[in-house]
């Protein structure tokens, strides 16, 4: 994607930070481009809202077939290196990942897109070149499932909440503890496992086989993503299954989550998107009194303030997939912020397009609810707009502080 760039800091008294601003403008390139009709033809042709529909019983919530066909567009390889079988389009593979999680979520699509890519990315970075040569190309091929087992089960979404255990023991490592919900734990082939050893973080690659793991599916409110619980009892992992450094995983974990929350956030616009589409098309077509309902006063007062939080969701979604690209020092900030945003407007716009729809729009039939579901999940998958405040709110305060020492 080309850019522009201006940064514009605003300080108070005693030179403290106050807020961050930077204006990016994003534009797709015409590979960019031609990859975005692509996925959005092959979305549209391939998982209609029908077939969406169609998998709310099954069990897995996709077809391994169809993932395999996304796959071969290039959606399982954005975030892998050349040398590994992988490949982006002009070497910023979040930037074009970003493009897919728009159209899936125009669509609702199904399928494992986040967590595989969050694996791939993270043994590409840190695996040794035996564990890539193993795992990666199944990975891009769409042969191999990929899910991240992060937070416990006791409501963290963070790296504060792992709740697994890795013990050394000679040449591995013992395994305890549970970590829910996993997107995509039931289907995955392999697990990326984000474990405590100590008070420092480790992670490892455990095949879904080994004895000791276990995984129960879990309920979800979206109709095609699949959740789990996966439980590890005295599971043994060998050494050369640990992907980054042992004790060394915590910046690591912070680079998947903002990796995960842009594509949350991205998913997100998208689904907004197609939404206000569907939305206007009503309004233009139905009337009231005899003039189409597009055309009161306070309707288009009130759909002014939604395509306001669209563009502004927009704008705050690139800026966190380009600064989670660039691994800007203040990603951690940009993401949450974005993250927030699109959490409390998102859902809010939606209800309020049922409600132009009117008793239609509330109804099973009709596929707003879809995008309803697909929005509630992405905005509490990887923490709640409270909670990307509070961790904005503590990295200031913690810039403060700091600022204060010096």
């Amino acid at each position: 994607m080309a850019r522009g760039c201006q940064t514009v800091q605003l300080r108070g008294a005693r030179g403290r930070r106050l807020i961050y601003i930077r204006a990016v403008y994003l534009a797709l390139t015409d590979d960019q481009q031609f990859f975005q009709e692509t996925t959005r033809k092959f979305l549209e042709q391939e998982m209609p809202l029908t077939a969406v529909r169609a998998l709310v019983d099954d069990p897995a919530g996709f077809d391994r077939s169809w993932w395999k066909r996304g796959a071969e567009l290039g959606w399982t390889s954005l975030l892998v290196p050349e040398a590994d079988g992988g490949g982006s389009l002009g070497g910023e593979g979040v930037l074009d990942l970003v493009i897919v999680a728009e159209e899936m979520g125009r669509m609702v699509s199904p399928g494992p897109l986040g967590p595989t890519n969050v694996v791939a990315e993270a043994v590409a970075a840190g695996g040794s070149p035996e564990l890539r040569a193993s795992v990666l190309p199944g990975i891009v091929a769409g042969d191999v499932v990929a899910a991240w087992c992060l937070a416990g089960p006791g409501g963290a979404w963070d790296g504060s909440g792992v709740a697994v255990t890795a013990v050394r023991d000679g040449d591995e490592f013992v395994l305890d503890g549970e970590a829910a919900p996993v997107e995509a734990g039931a289907q995955a082939d392999v697990l990326l496992v984000t474990a405590r050893t100590g008070d420092e973080l480790t992670q490892l690659l455990v095949a879904v086989d080994t004895p000791g793991v276990t995984r129960e599916p879990l309920g979800s409110v979206d109709l095609v993503r699949r959740f789990a619980s996966v439980r590890f009892d005295g599971a043994r992992v060998a050494a050369d299954r640990v992907v980054g450094a042992v004790n060394g995983a915590g910046s690591a974990v912070e680079r998947q989550l903002h990796l995960a929350i842009v594509l949350d956030c991205a998913e997100t616009v998208g689904a907004l998107d197609r939404v206000a589409e569907l939305t206007l098309e009503y309004l233009a077509d139905r009337s009231s009194f005899g003039r189409p309902l597009a055309s009161y006063q306070a309707i288009k007062h009130r759909f002014a303030d939604m395509k306001m939080w669209l563009e502004t969701g927009h704008g705050a979604t690139e800026l966190a997939a380009r600064a989670v690209q660039d691994d800007a020092a203040d990603a951690a900030e940009i993401v949450s912020a974005a993250a927030s945003y699109l959490g409390d407007h998102a859902t809010e716009f939606v209800q309020e397009c049922t409600q132009f729809h009117g008793g239609i729009g509330v109804t099973w039939e009709h596929d707003l609810h879809l995008y309803l579901r697909r929005i509630t999940l992405d905005r509490s998958l990887h923490g709640t707009p409270a909670q990307h405040r509070e961790r904005i709110a503590a990295r200031l305060l913690a810039d403060e502080q700091e600022h204060a020492r010096a």
